[in-house]
């Protein structure tokens, strides 16, 4: 499928969301672009993505004012809050920032609700190169449980397929690299909304852009697996994710039923990293201003886990505010050579809070990640029969997160962990032969 050349590897970028809710300002969104040019960029972290609400001028945080006025142009179409980005009067839209953030090397993003918004309907305004009005393409019925702008569209109206053509034709114009749908993987209310995906992966590959697609929210209904894998680049495998233990603790479960939807332009999607300084203007997740409630083994395990199981990473805090730790997670080049590189990830084993992870590398290299999610420190051990794979001489063993080579191994990696804790390892031999099923893993 052509869109998944746009996404080979797991995307990597900034969102606004943990940081600023739905508030976020142009200075804010370039701020953060100018950190990544400057830090991360070389790592391979590139989407600056502004989140939901945009269009609203008078925006206070993550709470939803419902029915409120939004910005939007003759063609029922919304259009950035000319007061929170500048830049875009005179109708230039996103365009100047993206032109800012391109400028810098990286790429640009931006979050949409699905359907037409309700204030379009209401006032039954125009849809582009259509004599049919907003009114007549809308389901009233069809609508957000926590968000009030939008209805959904009626999939069988012509004029339906034509509004979602307009509006990636204008983000086109915009210059947009990556699109946050959402309302749409899970609707609470009614589920994945099948017909309206379809609709815009026609209107973006119509757009004649590569665009990145991102679904959410979730957690995406494991049985339509196939149905995302065709439409889109990345879906929610979660409702929103925060920086309390229980919400990591169950992704590992999520990762393990959805590992084998990983590849290529394709990728289950574990939400954003609550990192560095979150809450800033933000009420979600239990908590205001503040920096990640994570201990610093939480936060190890959880970089681990999205790295080894390949989902896409989306830092989450304000940039600029990174302490030598936060960024220290963000440019571990080796830790994210299993993130962009690495294949056939799979837990080894789950059995009493004790949790093996492994990941394939080239022929004579494995990565293996332990975890300790009890709340007591204990041993975490995987053989190398566990591992699938015999070797007939000792194997070099590097810690990635410490970036020092241990002792050699002869048949087991193992460690003592405290809680919530984990060690990544990588497994080292030019003798190496993997069981059969691993090694078709390759293929």
């Amino acid at each position: 499928m052509k869109h998944h050349t746009h996404a080979l590897t797991p995307p990597m970028g900034w969102n606004s969301w943990d940081c600023y809710g739905a508030t976020v300002t142009e200075d804010e969104v370039k701020g953060n672009a100018d950190y990544m040019a400057k830090n991360l960029k070389e790592y391979g972290w590139e989407y600056v993505v502004v989140d939901i609400q945009w269009s609203e001028a008078g925006a206070v945080s993550s709470a939803y004012r419902p029915f409120i006025p939004l910005e939007m142009d003759e063609y029922s179409r919304l259009i950035p809050a000319t007061n929170r980005f500048p830049s875009s009067k005179d109708g230039q839209g996103f365009k100047p920032l993206a032109d800012y953030v391109h400028k810098l090397g990286l790429k640009f993003g931006i979050h949409i609700m699905r359907g037409i918004p309700r204030q379009a309907v209401h006032q039954n305004t125009a849809i582009m190169n259509t004599e049919t009005t907003a009114r007549e393409i809308a389901k009233p019925n069809s609508i957000c449980p926590w968000n009030t702008d939008m209805y959904g569209l009626d999939e069988n109206k012509e004029a339906s397929q034509k509004y979602y053509d307009s509006l990636f034709q204008l983000y086109a114009e915009w210059e947009v690299d990556f699109v946050k749908v959402d309302d749409i993987a899970d609707s609470k209310l009614y589920g994945i909304h099948k017909e309206e995906i379809k609709m815009i992966r026609k209107a973006i590959d119509k757009s004649g852009r590569p665009m990145v697609l991102s679904l959410s929210p979730g957690p995406a209904p494991l049985e339509h697996a196939s149905l995302l894998e065709e439409n889109a680049n990345m879906w929610r495998m979660t409702d929103d994710f925060w920086d309390i233990w229980p919400l990591l603790y169950d992704m590992f479960e999520r990762c393990y039923k959805w590992s084998k939807n990983v590849g290529p332009g394709h990728w289950p999607d574990a939400d954003m990293l609550p990192l560095g300084h979150i809450g800033i203007r933000s009420v979600d997740g239990g908590a205001s201003d503040r920096y990640t409630r994570f201990t610093k083994d939480e936060q190890l395990s959880m970089m681990t886990l999205w790295s080894v199981f390949r989902s896409p990473l989306m830092f989450g805090g304000e940039l600029r505010d990174n302490d030598e730790w936060t960024l220290s997670l963000l440019t571990n080049e080796e830790v994210l050579e299993i993130h962009q590189n690495g294949f056939g990830a799979r837990q080894v084993y789950r059995e009493n809070d004790r949790v093996v992870w492994s990941a394939l590398g080239d022929d004579s290299t494995i990565y293996v990640a332990l975890f300790n999610l009890s709340d007591h420190a204990q041993k975490v051990t995987a053989s190398f029969e566990q591992l699938c794979f015999e070797v007939e001489q000792e194997v070099e063993i590097r810690d990635l997160w410490k970036k020092e080579d241990l002792k050699p191994i002869v048949d087991e990696v193992s460690a003592v962990l405290e809680p919530h804790a984990c060690k990544l390892f990588k497994l080292t031999s030019e003798k190496i032969v993997h069981c059969q099923n691993v090694a078709q893993l390759n293929l």
